[in-house]
């Protein structure tokens, strides 16, 4: 088994006035050469948008892109013709393929945005653009590891997926627990971030918004204390 621990204070840091970020890996006016990405992971943002406030229309392609918000909720628009409202407890993905516009605004004039943005490649380039979003509440069960988004050889027509052979998790545990992740494929490694609470995993502790990069290996053991959310992704490593 490899290893590589991300403590929360060393991610990339920018403060915009309108929005407050914390990257996991370069991007933007953060450049870190050793955190590029983890496998085919390129991005991992956890954001805060003042209220009234975002993201532009801005072009994508071929990047799979999953937005989670933890608090309020996004606007969104897009070129494809969608629009509509992304809140606290759903879940979006959105697939740029051969190219899409869209904006994401904070949908409250009152109160900030919290939220994950994430990114992996693409498996298959120039792909057509889609939308999707769903509430994660029943896709979530309590006390274990739950697959929210899928990879598209996988899902049934009412589940969430990808292009691309990746897998994200959520975990939401209310006692303790000692939890086993298999992987799909040897090949896969896993980026897990500690939303809040905490974990023992490979020998480290971590807590909020702490991460681990685990590869090399079929199955991830750890234990969770009570009280904790978990954002686990499973990705292919080249």
């Amino acid at each position: 088994m490899k290893k590589i621990f991300h403590p929360a204070s060393t991610r990339g840091k920018a403060d915009y006035g309108w929005l407050q970020a914390k990257y996991s890996f370069s991007f933007a006016n953060y450049f870190d050469p050793q955190r590029l990405q983890f496998g085919l992971l390129r991005v991992l943002n956890d954001d805060v948008v003042a209220p009234a406030m975002g993201f532009g229309r801005h072009p994508h392609a071929n990047m799979e892109i999953v937005t989670i918000p933890q608090f309020g909720a996004v606007k969104h628009k897009d070129s494809m013709g969608n629009e509509g409202i992304v809140a606290a407890g759903e879940i979006q993905v959105m697939s740029a393929g051969s190219g899409v516009e869209h904006s994401e605004v904070n949908a409250s004039a009152k109160e900030p945005l919290k939220l994950f943005q994430i990114w992996v490649f693409s498996e298959e380039e120039n792909v057509t653009p889609r939308y999707d979003q769903k509430k994660i509440a029943s896709l979530v069960k309590p006390n274990e590891i739950s697959t929210v988004v899928k990879p598209k050889n996988e899902a049934n027509e009412n589940e969430l997926w990808v292009h691309q052979q990746a897998y994200f998790n959520l975990g939401e545990f209310t006692e303790n627990r000692e939890v086993n992740y298999f992987l799909k494929t040897p090949s896969h490694g896993i980026y897990l971030m500690v939303i809040e609470g905490q974990i023992t995993i490979a020998d480290e502790i971590l807590k909020d918004r702490d991460a681990i990069g685990i590869w090399d290996s079929h199955e991830i053991s750890f234990s969770v204390t009570k009280d904790t959310k978990l954002l686990l992704i499973e990705v292919p490593m080249n």
